[in-house]
């Protein structure tokens, strides 16, 4: 075996493990209810299974099309134009993929070039900077501040430049469960007029959103969706994120783009998969009804830490709450994070580690995409930290 010389130099100078990895790696180490990684401990619907397995016998178990099986992008663009009024040209407009993940990293290297700004709202999923560094590109923060996470519009004004090529966007907001109002939408319609900047709206939690509250996605403004990708997870909507699968809409000319790269990352996702996906989604309760299904997890969740010296941040979508502990301990969040699991057998995400710079609001994320008894069980831990 020839050795790497010294020589060979990182292109994510800095970037370490994903936190979800290590964060997972402890709870099962310690034994400990893993309210870390965003997966149910639940499983997918039975009908939805059996319809995989019916794909699979009858023999769909080769490539599917590089841009997805026509009927599920068709399905896709259906709901899109019920939900929010937009019309994407299934076989021009929709690609299915191998999760958001893949699909997020697939549009990001298709549009930014090297020295390109990338403007990016912190906590950030943790997949936006290592994507857009890999692109050459160069990220331009602006912080979200607990305990709202609120967006300061003349922040993001006073970072927009000419070399400023997207803005990434995530609602309903993955760490901290808040979410845009169409007041924000206004005010990027605002910011992007006139301008070649690309957004990238990740709205993968867009089925489980709660309160009455109507999700703003890109979709259902005209002016923003002809310079917009929107991005979205049969994963989240559907308890199986181990199936990695998710989709992208764009106007066609950005979606040239993206499959230019597409072919030669990924080319197609699981067949079988998709076939089932699109009678599946035939049934619209099997969406429409997460908002719901969630709603009751946050609230069981929330409940069961009336009693606690957590203080409750407010979460309107996702299935992540947030918790502060400022009046817990002084500790900072990834080692308090760590103690609770090794001491008191709960398991969460550190909210720091999603800003650049690390900032330290005492808040920890934790999971209730979980059953009854986990979140009862993990509650009743939590109330006695």
């Amino acid at each position: 075996m020839v050795k790497l010389q010294g020589n060979l130099s990182s292109k994510l100078h800095g970037i370490s493990e994903s936190i979800f990895a290590t964060m997972s790696r402890l709870a099962n180490e310690e034994n400990a209810i893993n309210l870390s990684q965003g997966f149910p401990d639940f499983n997918c619907s039975k009908e939805l299974i059996a319809l995989v397995n019916k794909y699979m016998k009858e023999g769909y178990n080769q490539y599917a099309p590089m841009p997805g099986y026509i009927r599920l992008k068709e399905r896709i663009s259906e709901k899109v134009e019920r939900l929010y009024g937009a019309n994407y040209h299934p076989d021009k407009e929709v690609i299915i993929t191998a999760g958001a993940t893949q699909a997020i990293y697939t549009a990001i290297t298709a549009i930014v070039k090297e020295h390109d700004e990338v403007i990016i709202f912190e906590p950030s999923y943790d997949s936006y900077v290592p994507s857009v560094l890999l692109s050459g590109g160069v990220p331009k923060y602006v912080t979200l501040n607990a305990p709202d996470y609120k967006i300061n519009w003349d922040e993001v004004k006073r970072l927009i430049s000419f070399k400023t090529k997207m803005i990434i966007l995530n609602s309903p907001h993955n760490p901290t469960g808040s979410v845009l109002t169409d007041q924000d939408m206004k005010e990027l319609e605002k910011i992007v007029a006139n301008r070649d900047i690309i957004i990238l709206s990740d709205e993968v939690y867009e089925h489980i959103i709660f309160d009455g509250i109507a999700h703003q996605s890109i979709s259902k403004y005209p002016s923003l969706l002809d310079k917009s990708f929107v991005i979205s997870s049969f994963g989240k909507t559907y308890h199986t994120t181990g199936w990695k699968m998710g989709y992208v809409l764009a106007h066609e000319n950005l979606m040239k783009e993206f499959k230019k790269v597409f072919q030669f990352l990924m080319f197609a996702a699981i067949t079988p998969i998709q076939y089932a996906y699109a009678d599946y989604m035939s049934n619209e309760d099997h969406y429409l009804k997460l908002n719901d299904f969630y709603q009751k997890k946050r609230d069981l969740f929330v409940k069961g830490l009336t009693d606690s010296r957590f203080e409750i941040i407010p979460c309107h979508g996702t299935y992540f709450q947030c918790l502060s502990y400022k009046g817990i301990a002084k500790a900072d969040d990834v080692e308090f994070a760590k103690t609770i699991t090794r001491e008191h057998k709960v398991a969460s995400v550190p909210i720091s580690v999603f800003y650049h710079d690390k900032i330290d609001h005492k808040v920890l994320r934790f999971c209730f995409a979980k059953s009854s008894d986990t979140i009862k069980k993990a509650t009743e831990i939590l109330c006695k930290i």
